[in-house]
């Protein structure tokens, strides 16, 4: 196997480790514009690294942190409902990075690698982004996966039982920006909450439990990227839109069969 080729399996592989059960916590909590608005925010990230020189995932590793936790301080203001305030934010700063851009006239940026992905072009450097950031998002999962499920299943009954809810919102909206940020070089930012939902859809209709649904929507995600490529290098199709594209035939094959849901 070309080195190219086993980093981007590599790459992809811990991205989808990550993405499937922070995806499960996504569906379950019907958050699926949170991610997007979170991935739209990551051009401001890229414009960001840019003039400050930083690395680029640490641009919108940043970026992401700060408009998630701006989104939670102006959920508890209850003025405006959550996909309005997703809406704005979403929009704004896919905007604003934009607007930014143009005024960097002596730098010149490829969108298209950002906005789709350039999964071939991973790097060993890339890895060590993809894979820190993956292990530390599973690990900090684990620990707050008991108070997190417990506020997925019933948020008021879990905040009287002592349960910290803002907190652990907080924390698990700062997982899917870091998760986000590390998946930006494999799928591109218009893409990657598809790698964060679609697995996870696809595993719920057969998954038993919570952790057999998180388990099982990190396998669907490393099959789509290992399809995905696989499609991308026969048929010389783009090769993020190609791993989309894999986690979403998954889903419809996985719609035809019958199965249980936990959830």
């Amino acid at each position: 196997m070309d080195d190219f080729l086993a980093r981007a399996l590599l790459g992809g592989v811990g991205v989808a480790l990550a993405a499937g059960p922070l995806g499960a916590f996504i569906v379950w909590r019907r958050m699926a514009y949170f991610g997007d608005t979170l991935a739209h925010s990551g051009l401001l990230g890229i414009v960001l690294g840019t003039v400050l020189n930083l690395n680029l995932q640490l641009g919108v590793a940043i970026t992401c942190l700060v408009v998630a936790l701006v989104l939670v301080l102006l959920q508890r203001q209850r003025r405006l409902a959550t996909d309005t305030l997703l809406g704005i934010l979403a929009h704004t700063t896919l905007s604003l990075g934009l607007v930014a851009l143009a005024f960097l006239e002596t730098v010149r940026v490829d969108l298209t690698a950002y906005l789709f992905g350039d999964i071939l072009a991973i790097g060993p450097i890339d890895l060590y982004w993809i894979w820190g950031g993956a292990l530390l998002a599973l690990g900090a999962l684990a620990g707050l996966w008991r108070p997190l499920l417990a506020i997925t299943v019933h948020e008021e009954l879990a905040q009287v039982e002592g349960v910290p809810v803002f907190p652990v919102r907080l924390a698990f909206m700062l997982l899917v920006a870091i998760v986000i940020a590390v998946a930006m070089k494999v799928v591109g930012i218009l893409l990657i909450t598809s790698l964060l939902i679609i697995p996870a859809a696809a595993a719920r209709r057969f998954a038993r439990s919570p952790e057999g649904m998180a388990l099982l929507a990190s396998g669907l995600g490393c099959a789509a990227v290992g399809l995905g490529l696989w499609a991308s290098l026969r048929w010389d199709t783009p090769a993020g839109p190609s791993v989309v594209l894999a986690a979403a035939f998954l889903f419809v094959l996985s719609s035809v069969v019958p199965g249980r849901s936990w959830r």
